[in-house]
């Protein structure tokens, strides 16, 4: 008998998306009409496990859903990308739902309403123990009780791949197992700020170094249409983005996510990963929605523009 490779794993949110497009986002206070509303999967959890799997990663998701209207909807993507979701239970409440608004500029806000995401309790991870040991890379956000978080990465035997968004408080130790951790600009600061009281320094390079410098093995930056650095024990590597069309943002964190998990399951360096990650990301805002933006195998991707020189070289040659 055959044995598979480790796969992917991620404990997450599931949510249906509930998309409205307007002209521009109103004001505190202020009423505008939208021009559409659209129902589509989503979940940071959700997001993340289809857009590993369309990159043929074999992908599992542990979460929860409720029985309610929104359950069909938001499980959809998942089933259609050929994700496992033996390990997704039905809780006794609603499913998860985010209230997206779109700009003309294909900026986002995004409200979202936990609903069973709430209920993905450390025993319900407990339970999914045998998948979440056998993961080659274990995936987990800030959409879910931070005890649950804690709990899945006790019972990692694997890479552990944190995307702290939204920032939620850790155990240090708990955070400190993420190699890599992935955050943006913002969520870098808020992490820093929470491991050392200090704010971030000015620099995006400054701040991932101030990162690594608490302890982490690996730190990824995403600077949306800028790219993202990488920080590692080899230095700060800046990786740039492609140039496109901006149609929507939703969901590109974490088709980026999504993709560097594929690529680090299948033993590609993390600059490389990261490479591949940032084209799906450029790729997930040219389409509306979040998972049905997501590329393929069969999909090309955005060339990727010359890369610039490590952070480190950049100082010895100055």
């Amino acid at each position: 008998m055959s044995i598979q490779p480790p796969g992917v794993v991620v404990v997450g949110s599931i949510n249906a998306d509930l998309v409205v497009t307007l002209e521009r986002h109103p004001q505190p206070g202020e009423t505008l009409l939208g021009r559409t509303l659209a129902v589509m999967p989503g979940g940071k959890g959700a997001n993340q496990a289809v857009a590993a799997a369309k990159l043929q990663a074999r992908t599992t998701l542990i979460g929860a859903v409720g029985e309610d209207a929104y359950t069909d909807v938001a499980l959809s993507g998942l089933r259609s990308a050929g994700v496992n979701i033996d390990a997704v239970q039905r809780v006794g409440t609603t499913t998860g739902v985010a209230i997206v608004e779109v700009d003309d500029d294909g900026e986002n806000t995004i409200v979202v309403i936990p609903g069973a995401n709430g209920q993905v309790t450390a025993q319900l991870v407990s339970a999914a123990e045998a998948l979440i040991a056998g993961a080659g890379v274990l995936v987990l956000q800030g959409e879910i009780p931070a005890a649950s978080v804690a709990a899945a990465v006790d019972l990692a035997r694997g890479r552990v791949l944190i995307n702290l968004a939204p920032v939620i408080e850790l155990d240090r130790t708990t955070l400190l197992r993420a190699d890599p951790l992935v955050v943006n600009e913002h969520e870098g600061a808020l992490v820093l700020a929470q491991l050392t009281g200090a704010p971030a320094p000015s620099g995006h390079a400054d701040t991932v170094r101030a990162l690594l410098s608490c302890g982490f093995s690996s730190v990824v930056m995403t600077l949306g249409g800028a790219g993202a650095l990488v920080a590692s024990s080899s230095g700060v590597l800046k990786i740039p983005a492609p140039s496109v069309s901006v149609v929507d943002t939703t969901g590109a964190g974490d088709a980026f996510v999504g993709a560097l998990a594929a690529r680090l399951v299948a033993d590609d360096s993390l600059p490389d990963a990261v490479r591949i990650a940032v084209r799906a990301g450029a790729f997930a805002v040219g389409a509306k929605g979040a998972q049905p933006s997501y590329p393929s195998l069969d999909d090309e991707l955005p060339a990727a523009p010359s890369e610039a020189p490590s952070e480190l070289q950049q100082e010895a040659d100055a």
